[in-house]
This record gives C-alpha cells, sequence and structure tokens, in this order.
C-alpha cells in the first residue's frame, strides 16, 4: 500500500510540479492532499485541534444564541456554495469571545471559527461574509491540511488525526491560536481562497466586493489598531492581490445585493468591546 501511495505521488508531482504552471501546480497539490488525508481523517484531526484550542489555548466561546445563529445564518449560503466543490466537508461554525483580535481561521474538516474582534471591525454584512467565504476556499483546497502535512510530516499528522499523537496536536492548536501555522499559506494558496471566497460570496447573494473593502481598511488601520495585525500576518495583502480580486470579479461577472450592516449593528451592540 505504501509503495502504491508513494508512486502515485511521484506521478501527481511529475504531471503537475515540473510545468511550472502555477494552476497545475494547485491541482497537483490538492490530488496529492486528497490522497494524503481522506476527508474522514480531516475531520478528525480538526476534532483533535478543536480540543486543544479549548483545554490548551483556554480559548472562549461566544455562548449567546442570538450571535451565533446570526454568524452562522451569514455562513449557511456561503457553505452551500463551498460543498459544490467539495461535498465531503461537514461545516462547524464557532465564534470565539476576543474583542480585542481582528481574525478568522479555518481547520481540517471544516471548522472555521470567527472571533468577536472581526465582527466589531467590519462594517457590513459582505465585509464578514467575505472573510468568511475566502477561509471557506482555504478548506476547500485542502490548504491547512497541506500546511500541516509540511510542517510536521504526513505520519505526525496522520497519527494526530487518529488521536495518537497529543503532543503535535497541542503545538498545531498553539500556532493556530498565535496565527502563526496560517503563515504557511503561499501566494498561490491564498490568491486560490479568493477567488473562491468572491465567488461563493457572490452566489449567496453578497457584494463580493466585501473582501477588498475590509483589506482595504485593515491595511489603514494596522498603524493604530495592533489587533488587525492577526489577520494581516496570515492574509498579507497588497495593491497586486486587490487588483486580482478586481480582475475576477469583473471577468466572472459576480454581483451581489447584501452590502449594508443589516443585522450586523445589532449583534455589535451586543459584543463586549474589551
Amino acid at each position: 500500500m505504501q509503495r502504491m501511495v508513494t508512486a502515485l505521488l511521484t506521478l501527481t508531482l511529475a504531471s503537475g510540479l515540473s510545468t511550472g504552471c502555477t494552476k497545475q501546480r494547485v491541482g497537483a497539490e490538492k490530488a496529492i492532499a486528497s490522497v494524503l488525508i481522506s476527508d474522514e481523517q480531516e475531520n478528525e484531526l480538526g476534532l483533535q485541534v478543536k480540543k486543544e484550542l479549548e483545554t490548551k489555548e483556554n480559548i472562549k466561546y461566544v455562548e449567546d444564541p442570538e450571535v451565533l445563529a446570526y454568524v452562522r445564518g451569514i455562513s449557511q449560503p456561503i457553505l452551500a456554495q463551498a460543498n459544490k466543490d467539495r461535498s465531503g466537508v461537514k461545516w462547524k461554525v464557532n465564534v470565539i469571545n476576543d474583542p480585542k483580535t481582528v481574525n478568522a481561521f479555518a481547520t481540517p474538516g471544516g471548522f472555521l471559527y470567527v472571533y468577536t474582534g472581526l465582527l466589531l471591525a467590519a462594517d457590513t454584512e459582505a465585509e464578514l461574509a467575505g472573510v468568511m467565504a475566502h477561509e471557506a476556499g482555504h478548506v476547500v483546497g485542502r490548504h491547512s491540511a497541506r500546511a500541516m502535512v509540511n510542517a510536521y510530516g504526513l505520519q505526525a499528522i496522520t497519527q494526530v488525526a487518529l488521536g495518537q499523537n497529543p503532543g503535535t496536536a497541542a503545538q498545531i492548536a498553539a500556532q493556530l491560536a498565535g496565527g502563526g501555522l496560517q503563515l504557511a499559506h503561499g501566494r498561490s494558496e491564498e490568491t486560490e481562497a479568493d477567488e473562491y471566497g468572491a465567488k461563493y460570496a457572490s452566489a449567496a447573494g453578497f457584494d463580493p466586493n466585501g473582501l477588498i473593502t475590509f483589506f482595504q481598511k485593515l491595511q489603514k488601520e494596522q498603524g493604530s489598531t495592533p489587533g488587525v495585525l492577526k489577520w494581516l500576518s496570515t492574509h498579507p495583502t497588497n495593491e497586486d492581490r486587490i487588483a486580482h480580486l478586481r480582475k475576477i470579479i469583473a471577468q466572472q461577472g459576480l454581483k451581489g445585493d447584501r452590502n449594508t450592516a443589516g443585522g450586523l449593528t445589532a449583534i455589535q451592540a451586543k459584543l463586549p468591546k474589551q
């Protein structure tokens, strides 16, 4: 079995990575990730990381049913679109109570975490939707799973998925809580997640330009608001990236009418500011 996997990986790498074409390389890496870690293993890996986040990193979830219903309501149509590209994901959305941190991240298995600091920083529902759609794109592209394999090795990650490697699970959780592991996402992965994000947000009825306006806002505030550096550190942005997003939105004719604060203002009023 091991020889078969090795042979398959070799062929995939040879066909995809030797061409130098970004899209072909990304496609090859996705194929590798799907061979290395199944949907079931990714889900177990996400569960293990969740346990570590809760026990070792001591994160606190928002338990207000109205806040949870709102965030999950925003995410529901987005994740329904994401499932069209990757049907094996069973999404779980949690809100972390940390108003000073503007951040969101996703782990294998479709575990999506949104900080209250991000909810407070967003001006429109389109901005919130854009960030969540982008993170969903990382899961669809298997970016987190690939990053973990690259960082720790296939054997260690497989053991984590089986619940046999608590030490590595703890390291991954600590890095996720600190924003470190997402730094492993390369430029091509961020571009792919941007494209997925615009597509999913638009299909869910949100203005796909929301992610662009959120990027621009964080860029302006990063010098005066340290908390915004959390998401920017894992999603570095520049004019080229924003220009590419605009190009994709125009080329694909992506549109969406939902671009107001909507119910977000009421939810923000319920959240603690410190």
